[in-house]
């Protein structure tokens, strides 16, 4: 069930609700709009006393209540019908401005990395994207540098003032990656990995939630579920592809994706043209095509020198075709209403 509260509630009168529906056997979930508050409500409706008289007991709080008939309940739009804006620092997500997140596939030296992100911010990028721990298909290709990786991505945040995000892989690696990031990623291979989306949703740190390589989108959604049900409300869906017949591209980047998330949830859709279509030629059409279609966020692999990464260069742009791409990003996000 979803409890819409009137708005400009005093706190007292919020704890009130929260220990009327814990006394009724549901537990409360509280997602704070710019001006309403909604609380979901999860449990039985078969055998738990019913929340539909919240309203009529206490008319002076409760706007409305109604039930949630999608599978996932917290993330979906019907449970909050305001967008929600993931705070990260000193930035929004899911607002008028378009943050570009940018940086390196992996983090592989202090120079190649502060190189980038001293590049990526005077073009206009808000945070700083960068693997210290890669999933690779091959067990003989670069992993990572790990938290040597992670410590020069915080001294890149210390000089630059960029937020960062980075992946985490493994449930033991959570306190860690949340000691250092800004947002934690769970990338497309760990999308149904339910205990480390658990894991990664108690350091309460924002998470962006990669679509898996053949997830359908309600399977998508339910992983989100997942952050939210464990009292986390800062999650981000990230579109970056998916495995499909074709080969001219690495993946198949599903744009449709933005109008389906926005229509289904309250969290914002970020996209992710790098790992999109695995060619950094292809890179500037889609961020074009995603801004156009109202992502809140874009996602792009940055390299000092493409030719001489370490891991999926072949879809990385160097530092002046990024800079070109912001420019002409900048009069298409005002086109749409946002700024950048």
């Amino acid at each position: 069930m979803i409890i819409v509260l009137k708005p400009g509630i005093a706190r007292k009168q919020e704890t009130t609700i929260l220990r009327e529906i814990r006394k009724r056997g549901y537990k409360p979930h509280v997602m704070r709009g710019v001006a309403r508050i909604v609380i979901g409500a999860i449990g039985d409706e078969l055998t738990h006393q019913s929340l539909e008289t919240l309203a009529m007991v206490f008319p002076e709080i409760v706007e409305s209540v109604m039930p949630v008939q999608k599978r996932y309940k917290l993330v979906s739009r019907e449970a909050h019908p305001e967008n929600s804006e993931v705070p990260v620092r000193e930035h929004f997500i899911g607002g008028r401005r378009l943050h570009v997140m940018a940086g390196p596939c992996s983090v592989e030296s202090e120079r190649q990395l502060l190189t980038t992100a001293v590049a990526v911010k005077a073009a206009g990028a808000t945070m700083l994207r960068g693997g210290a721990f890669k999933p690779r298909t091959s067990p003989y290709e670069f992993q990572g540098l790990g938290e040597k990786g992670l410590k020069l991505l915080a001294k890149a945040r210390r000089e630059t003032g960029l937020a960062v995000i980075t992946e985490l892989l493994s449930e033991n690696h959570a306190e860690m990656i949340a000691e250092y990031a800004d947002i934690i990623q769970i990338g497309a291979r760990n999308a149904q990995n339910f205990q480390l989306l658990i894991a990664a949703a108690k350091t309460g740190k924002p998470i962006l939630l990669k679509r898996g390589l053949s997830m359908k989108i309600e399977e998508w959604l339910l992983a989100g579920e997942y952050v939210l049900a464990n009292e986390n409300a800062n999650l981000m869906f990230c579109e970056r592809g998916i495995r499909t017949f074709e080969t001219y591209t690495r993946n198949t980047l599903d744009l449709a994706t933005i109008p389906i998330i926005k229509n289904e949830s309250h969290s914002p859709i970020v996209i992710d043209p790098s790992q999109g279509a695995g060619r950094a030629d292809l890179v500037k059409a889609l961020c074009k095509g995603a801004v156009a279609m109202g992502a809140d966020a874009l996602l792009i692999e940055v390299h000092p020198n493409p030719a001489e990464a370490w891991s999926d260069g072949q879809q990385q742009v160097s530092l002046e075709v990024f800079a070109q791409l912001m420019a002409e990003l900048r009069p298409l996000a005002e086109a749409v209403g946002r700024t950048m």
